[in-house]
């Protein structure tokens, strides 16, 4: 067994869309409309499928935000360098919640940036688990 992909719905698939290719550098790597159940679902990642684990974009015709809730954390992505990654992420216009540092109480370094509808999503630099 291993994990597939991370669910999340969005509230305009275009500035989604953008968000994790432009600012994250993920590629799309597979679309399905399904006009009958009124929602699109976009899978976005690094790699192939077949490899690891992605991210489900999950557009709901006519919804344009959603509520996040208390349950869902974040999303965790692995990165050479916490510190540049965010400076590159600022510079395509994302927007970065916590500055890279090491994390309270350990020495991991860690940052968090937020995606257009308000997901969180953590940086953790390679080597410093």
């Amino acid at each position: 067994m291993r994990v597939l992909h991370t669910m999340i719905r969005v509230g305009d698939l275009d500035r989604s869309i953008k968000f994790y290719t432009e600012v994250l550098g993920m590629n799309v790597i597979r679309t399905s409309d399904h006009p009958e159940g009124k929602f699109t679902n976009v899978f976005v990642g690094y790699g192939s499928e077949a490899d690891g684990a992605v991210i489900e974009l999950t557009y709901n015709y006519g919804v344009e935000s959603y509520e996040l809730g208390t349950g869902f954390g974040h999303v965790a992505i692995a990165v050479e360098d916490a510190y540049a990654a965010c400076a590159e992420i600022k510079a395509r216009g994302g927007v970065v919640t916590r500055e890279a540092g090491p994390m309270k109480h350990g020495t991991t370094v860690i940052a968090f940036v937020q995606d257009p509808d308000g997901y969180k999503i953590e940086l953790i630099q390679r080597g410093t688990l």
